[in-house]
């Protein structure tokens, strides 16, 4: 399949981070949203995390990113995650979720909402994430 072996090369998964017991879920996925200037969580098999890491490469932004299928502690980021944006315990899909510069942005409809107003270009000039 050399398509799915292209495909895979335009961005590296963040390493799972070794985390302690003691810290929360939530105290995590702060600590890790905040290493970089773009974050994302994402699941491999997700088409909107799929198209969100397209539209942060395309323009030349290399996200972090962390797929929580990959890790140990995926299930219990992605409830924390979905805590962070308002979600109840049976709510939708909470991944794609993105942070620039520290802060949270939000699923795709806030990203894709930022990306056609305007408003995201800036965001990642802000957070040194992209340089024209």
């Amino acid at each position: 399949m050399q398509y799915a072996a292209a495909e895979q090369a335009w961005y590296m998964p963040a390493a799972v981070a070794a985390t302690t017991m003691a810290e929360s879920a939530v105290a995590s996925v702060e600590r890790l949203a905040s290493e970089s200037a773009v974050v994302v969580f994402s699941v491999s098999s997700c088409c909107m995390c799929h198209a969100v890491k397209r539209l942060f490469c395309g323009m030349g932004v290399h996200p972090t990113v962390h797929e929580l299928d990959l890790d140990p502690r995926g299930r219990e980021l992605e409830r924390a995650l979905a805590r962070l944006l308002g979600y109840g315990p049976a709510g939708s899909p909470v991944v794609p979720v993105v942070f620039i510069g520290g802060k949270l942005v939000g699923a795709m409809d806030r990203v894709m909402a930022a990306h056609i107003n305007g408003s995201l270009v800036p965001l990642l000039k802000e957070a040194g994430a992209l340089w024209l």
